[in-house]
């Protein structure tokens, strides 16, 4: 069965850097466009990035662009965020997702399956 495993976070101060890993198993890894999400305590799931299924399309949200950057290695059947310039509001719980299509790229319900998450805490 698929199954996405994230890893990576931890804590960092602001300004710091940290790269999220989400490694991909029982899955054809080239036929699966890629997401990074997260959610606040109290808050919605929230999209943060997405990669095209060869990495050639990327999108972002509004919040990182400029700060993230996704990207994927076919090799590895991994999928990286790197995050810099981090910041107090980012702190979340990230995780990585298949995309199934139909809704918007930056819809949690576009989707199919997802990793257990990673959590970022950044201090101010």
């Amino acid at each position: 069965q698929v199954q996405l495993v994230e890893s990576g976070g931890g804590l960092v101060q602001a300004g710091g850097s940290l790269r999220l890993s989400c490694a991909a198993s029982g899955m054809t890894f080239s036929s699966y466009a890629m997401g990074w999400f997260r959610q606040a305590p109290g808050k919605e799931r929230e999209f943060v990035a997405y990669v095209s299924r060869y990495g050639d399309r990327t999108y972002y949200a509004d919040s990182v662009k400029g700060r993230f950057t996704i990207s994927r290695d076919s090799a590895k059947n991994t999928v990286y965020l790197q995050m810099n310039s981090l910041k107090p509001e980012d702190t979340a719980a990230y995780y990585c997702a298949t995309r199934s299509g139909g809704t918007s790229y930056s819809v949690p319900d576009s989707y199919a399956y997802w990793g257990q998450g990673t959590q970022v805490t950044v201090s101010s």
